[in-house]
This record gives C-alpha cells, structure tokens and sequence, in this order.
C-alpha cells in the first residue's frame, strides 16, 4: 500500500491510532470518527446519528455503549441556572484525558489603549496668558448657562429574552395530575415536582380527551422502562407523551328490537274464579264463555 497524502491546512480531524485502528466493529469507529469531526454543541442523539448513517439504532445504540465502555463517551446529569437538568455527552479522543477549552472559540476582545498625549509646540509667556484668560472666560460662560442633562430611560427587555413564567399547577386537568401523581404508586423513580406536573399535564389531558382511560396511560407510561434513568422521569414522560392517538371512535348503535306486544293485566273469573288475562274485571275467561254458548246451541238442537 502506498499513501498519497495531501497537506491538509482546513476541514480536518486529528484521530488517534488507538481509535483509528480500533479492532472490533467498523460502526463502532465509523460514529466516534463522526463524532470527534462535529462542533461542540452538536446533538448527538440516537435520532440524530440514524438521520445521517444508514445503520438503524440498533447497531448505532451497540456504537455507543462500546465507546462509552471504552471510555471515549461520558454521559453526565448537570444542573442548569433555571433549576433544570440535562444530559451532557462528553467525547474523548483519549480515554481519560482531561477537558481542554476548546481553541476554536473566540478570544475575548482586547481593552483598548488610552491614547498619548501628542507633545504640544513651545508657547511664549504672553501667548499662555491669553490662552488661560479666554480659557477661564468659556468655562465662566458654560456654568452660567443652564445645564440639560438626559435623564436615561431604562430599556425594556423584549419579549423574547423574558423568562417564560412556569404554569400553575391549580390551573392544570384535575383528573391529568391525578394521572400524573399515581404514577410512583407503580415505579416509585417516578416522583415529579408541582412544576414537571404542571408542564406534562396538558399532553396527559389530549390524551383523556382522546378516549383513552387512565388506567391506559398509565401503563403506557410505566411500562418497559430502563433499569437506570440517565435523566429526570419528567422528559422520558414527555418523550412517551409527545403524540396524541387518535380520538375513540363514536358507540355502534344498538340493534333494534321489535316492541314487545302490551301484556294485560290479569283479572279474576266471575264463573269460575280462576286467573286469566283481560283488560277490565267483571268478565268470564274462555271456557266459561265456551259453556255459555254451548248451552243455547244444545236447547235448539
């Protein structure tokens, strides 16, 4: 083999050999090599890497618990100024190695310098005196006069760098949170704040809304969930929450019957005092009526 190699002065990434020839699978060096090219910032997720290999996430997910057990990526749990936590993905390019900062940031901006008095050319005595007295004349002259100074106006803030206020919890679903509360009943890793609570219940309520019961959301929340929770309950919650099904389709109707026929009420034989069914009393049942058309027929006969 013989290389042709070309002086690369921009658009490059330093790797080791340990890494280059990193025996095991070509995904495996393939994403770290991918990885180190990228900015600091970059989302590295999953979706991200399958957005951009053709791999699935199977084999990107096998990627990523090699390189972290080898120790070229470090998940952290960090605590932001507002109070949030979020996961931060480091990448080594030696295992072990300390952060550096990173040289491509900008420099700050250098203080600028007072500027040198220019020398100013010899003045006899008499031209000093006349330049002192018409000095002295204009500073008489700008006491005098009325000083206006600007009152400065504070600047109001735009909308857009305000805090958004977080949402109150009494003005959230009621049936929502309860959803969301008894959920440490079945895994107790998920205990949420009044404010992830207020947050998730909205998504929770879409899903009532859409026909689904509570017990149905619940497990599908507390469901096959990780071992161990690289980050708060609250933004895998969110994760499961973030598409609505499909609202419940209306009840069939119910089949129709035929009307039943109206039962009489049953009434007591005036002959023969037995229980038939007619719709007034003071009437005889169908034999006793038999009998008295049957005795007339016989005295003709």
């Amino acid at each position: 083999m013989i290389h042709v190699r070309t002086r690369l002065t921009a658009d490059f990434t330093v790797i080791s050999n340990a890494l280059a020839q990193r025996r095991g699978s070509a995904v495996t060096i393939g994403v770290a090599v991918y990885i180190l090219s990228l900015p600091t910032g970059t989302p590295v997720s999953i979706e991200a890497l399958c957005a951009h290999f053709t791999e699935g996430e199977t084999l990107i997910s096998r990627a990523l618990r090699e390189l972290e057990s080898a120790g070229y990526l470090d998940l952290r749990c960090e605590r932001l100024s507002s109070g949030q936590i979020r996961t931060r993905t480091y990448f080594y390019d030696v295992p072990g190695g300390t952060p550096q900062p990173d040289p491509d940031d900008s420099p700050e901006p250098p203080r600028p310098t007072r500027p040198r008095k220019s020398p100013q050319p010899w003045k006899s005595p008499a031209a000093e005196r006349a330049t002192s007295s018409s000095s002295s004349t204009a500073v008489t002259e700008a006491a005098s006069a009325p000083a206006s100074i600007p009152v400065p106006t504070p600047a109001s803030a735009p909308a857009a760098d305000r805090p958004e206020e977080p949402a109150a919890l009494s003005d959230a679903d009621p049936q929502a949170v309860s959803v969301l509360a008894s959920l440490r009943r079945v895994d107790p890793r998920l205990l949420l704040s009044e404010r992830e609570a207020a947050r998730l219940a909205p998504a929770v309520g879409q899903w009532l809304a859409a026909g689904v019961a509570p017990s149905r959301i619940t497990a599908h929340l507390t469901t096959r969930l990780p071992d161990h929770l690289l980050a708060r309950p609250a933004a895998i919650l969110a994760f499961r929450l973030r598409e609505t099904p499909l609202p419940a389709p209306p009840p069939a109707p119910l089949p129709s019957f035929p009307e039943r026929p109206v039962l009489l009420p049953f009434q007591t034989c005036d002959g023969c005092e037995r229980a038939f069914r007619a719709p007034e009393p003071g009437q005889r049942c169908r034999d006793c009526r038999g009998r008295l058309v049957q005795g007339p027929l016989r005295a003709v006969g």
